[in-house]
């Protein structure tokens, strides 16, 4: 460790000492600005040997306590490096070179299992059903599902997990090590989107590190340092893959797939079926080629959502594509009513009887009808001269040889003619 960073850090310690309690909000905005404060204490956390790792582990949990929003996740942050060098120094059995980093992680567990009151938290989580949509899939893409009598039974149920209220720790043991751990890292996950990218990166090489230390895949990583395997459980797994998988969306795909591999790795060789189906559900989704994203934009985790929109046909026959069918034939005359007012041909009815009922002879049958030709050829040539059909000459021609036509038939069969 350099004289300048060390410097960086003695006047990081220094100055909350004094910094009065009016603008701690202030100084906790400005201080994730300060990289180079960031990246000296990620220097000290990682010598365990170090003069200043004391302190520096009380100034974190100071933050921690103080209610500051910004100031607790300027602590969770350095989380995955913590949890790191606790693991690496309790493989080497070397505790007492890390009573401080012990002290802040069990700090940390007390202050997160009790609310503001002092009572303790139970934490719930509602499993989602498959049978009902959400942001991550649609039922109809699933496939057909049988209505059971089993899936009736319990339609509208929702299964909620339950956890905790978790007892308080003093001190660490091979017993409840990783309860302890687990719980810190389901912390860390729940402030995921406000984690820096240092903060990602340091998650992803922790997990490969924890995972093949002490295997003959250490060596194709070039991990030096801790040789001894280090314990794992299959709860703490699963959150480790939480966080990787949100490093996958947010700039760090090189460093998540190494880790993931990793993670599949060690599941398999301890036999462990939650991290192993976890993992291999995430590399199934994963795409094919590497996500490109900035690591400065908003940080969440990309999903394809389907349209809620329903989805008819234009062509589908529907009781209201009837109807509206019908309302255009009704509407039809009056939008245009010079060519339907031509295009309807009323067949004249040939009488051959007298007002009064007489029959009459064949010379007048034959004139009447003469008379009534003239008369109804005529009314068209009248209607053909009306100032509002001149422009459609074309069309009145061919209708007056349909009448001219339907006339003639009309009068020379002898079926039309009643006597």
């Amino acid at each position: 460790m350099f004289t300048s960073e060390k410097g960086v850090v003695e006047e990081w310690l220094s100055e909350f000492k004094t910094l009065p309690e009016t603008s701690l909000p202030n100084y906790a905005t400005n201080l994730k600005d300060k990289r180079s404060l960031v990246s000296s204490l990620y220097k000290v956390i990682q010598e365990p040997q170090s003069e200043l790792l004391e302190p520096v582990c009380h100034q974190l949990f100071e933050f921690y306590r103080s209610g500051e929003e910004q100031l607790l996740r300027f602590t969770l942050q350095f989380l995955p490096e913590l949890i790191w060098c606790y693991l690496a120094v309790s493989a080497s059995r070397n505790v007492h070179s890390s009573g401080c980093i012990e002290a802040l992680l069990l700090g940390v567990y007390n202050l997160e299992i009790v609310d503001k009151q002092g009572h303790s938290k139970v934490l719930s989580f509602t499993i989602p059903s498959l049978s009902k949509p959400s942001v991550y899939h649609e039922p109809s893409s699933i496939g057909s599902m049988a209505l059971t009598e089993s899936a009736l039974s319990q339609h509208g149920l929702s299964k909620v997990v339950y956890s905790g209220p978790h007892p308080q720790r003093e001190m660490l043991t091979a017993q409840n090590r990783f309860e302890v751990l687990t719980f810190l890292l389901l912390c860390y996950n729940a402030a995921l989107t406000y984690m820096p990218s240092v903060s990602l990166q340091s998650l992803c090489q922790i997990c490969s590190r924890i995972c093949v230390c002490g295997y003959p895949r250490q060596h194709v990583r070039k991990y030096k340092g801790v040789s001894s395997r280090v314990p794992v459980s299959s709860g703490f797994m699963v959150q480790m893959l939480t966080g990787i998988y949100f490093a996958f969306y947010n700039g760090e795909w090189d460093l998540a797939q190494k880790a993931l591999d990793d993670i599949i790795y060690r599941a398999q060789l301890e036999l462990y079926p939650e991290p192993l189906l976890v993992a291999n559900a995430i590399k199934a989704s994963l795409p094919h080629g590497a996500m490109k994203s900035s690591k400065e934009g908003t940080r969440c985790i990309q999903v394809e959502i389907t349209p809620t929109s329903s989805r008819i046909s234009r062509n589908a026959v529907t009781s209201m594509s009837i109807r509206g069918h019908r309302w255009k034939r009704h509407e039809q005359p009056d939008n245009n009513n010079d060519t339907t007012e031509l295009g309807i041909l009323v067949i004249p009815e040939i009488s051959v009887t007298n007002v009064a009922g007489e029959r009459t002879g064949n010379g007048e049958k034959g004139r009447t009808l003469g008379e009534t030709d003239a008369q109804h050829i005529q009314g068209v040539q009248e209607t053909a001269t009306d100032p509002r059909t001149e422009s459609k000459g074309l069309p009145e021609i061919r209708r007056q040889k349909s009448v001219r036509k339907m006339m003639e038939d009309g009068i020379n069969s002898p079926g039309r003619v009643q006597f």
